[in-house]
């Protein structure tokens, strides 16, 4: 049975739009509206010929499946690579229904230069691009195969994550990185990046470095998350600012960020830490709330251009 999606579960148009124009602007990249790497084949055909040339076993139902093509579809590019001499079947060794199908000789040799060539157009695709601007198209790709397909998408390679001590430009970056996040996630005005400059600016002047602490992330050398305790009065520490860009999510930061908070201020003395955030943070809201934060006061308010509702939570330090 399909899944009926309500109205509220749907993308917005703005969306749509941003997904078929880089649609269009890949395919024509790759070339995949022309006779595909140069040879008389379609793309469909050249997926087809990977798929033999590097699964153990290749079955065409399988093979089918995966690349969602239609079972008749797919028997007619099998048929023409069989009449091309490309293609032989085997029995297969546990299921009688099915046959095991081999590249020959020839297929090899006619799926070698394409791969080849396709290895070649990727390299050029990426190589007027600096090494950090590489790394960040290859993220970007990994990461729209993890959000689309979980379950299919290569394992993320392990990635360099630092958490270090602020340094000149820094404390600017935290209060740009706040402003533009925010007024595009949640449509937050300018009245939010002033509230967060005024908070930095006095972290920055009233600085006690005995009882302070600002933390920035940076995932393979690029900041993508910061987060502040300041000292509220000799025994309660206030967590506060805790940011962490989009391409950083899901990686458990957010969460570190707060434990190193935590754990500085339990090493200080302080026998309390305590936060504000608004109702509408659900993520950092979960953060706060599996580390045993508790909800203290809760209020409506009209803030940055919107209708919100501001969150105190306290979180017992010292038993």
């Amino acid at each position: 049975m399909a899944t009926m999606l309500s109205a509220a579960s749907l993308p917005d148009a703005d969306a749509v739009k941003a997904i078929r124009r880089f649609n269009r602007f890949y395919t024509s990249r790759i070339g995949v509206l022309d006779p595909y790497l140069g040879s008389e084949m379609s793309l469909t055909d050249v997926r087809v010929l990977y798929e033999l040339a590097h699964r153990e076993t290749p079955v065409a139902s399988e093979i089918g499946r995966d690349l969602r093509l239609d079972a008749g579809y797919m028997s007619r590019i099998l048929r023409r690579f069989e009449a091309a001499g490309w293609l032989v079947r085997e029995p297969h060794a546990r299921d009688a229904r099915q046959s095991v199908l081999r590249l020959t000789e020839a297929g090899h040799a006619a799926f070698a230069p394409l791969q080849q060539k396709s290895r070649d157009e990727a390299a050029a695709l990426l190589a007027p691009l600096p090494p950090a601007d590489r790394q960040q198209v290859v993220e970007a790709m990994a990461r729209i195969e993890r959000l689309l397909d979980p379950a299919h998408a290569p394992a993320a390679r392990p990635r360099t994550v630092v958490l270090r001590d602020p340094q000149p430009g820094d404390m600017g970056w935290v209060v740009q990185q706040h402003g533009e996040l925010y007024a595009r996630e949640y449509g937050w005005n300018s009245e939010f990046e002033a509230l967060v400059a005024d908070i930095v600016a006095r972290f920055v002047r009233r600085f006690q470095p005995e009882w302070e602490r600002c933390w920035i992330a940076e995932l393979e050398g690029e900041r993508v998350g910061a987060i502040f305790v300041v000292r509220k009065s000799p025994t309660t520490a206030q967590l506060r600012l805790l940011l962490l860009a989009p391409s950083a999510r899901g990686l458990g930061l957010g969460g570190r960020l707060t434990d190193v908070c935590i754990a500085f201020a339990r090493a200080k003395g302080y026998r309390k830490m305590v936060l504000w955030t608004n109702s509408c943070l659900e993520a950092a809201r979960a953060i706060y709330a599996k580390r045993g934060f508790r909800l203290d006061k809760s209020e409506p308010y009209e803030g940055f251009g919107q209708q919100l509702v501001g969150e105190t939570w306290s979180l017992r330090l010292q038993s």
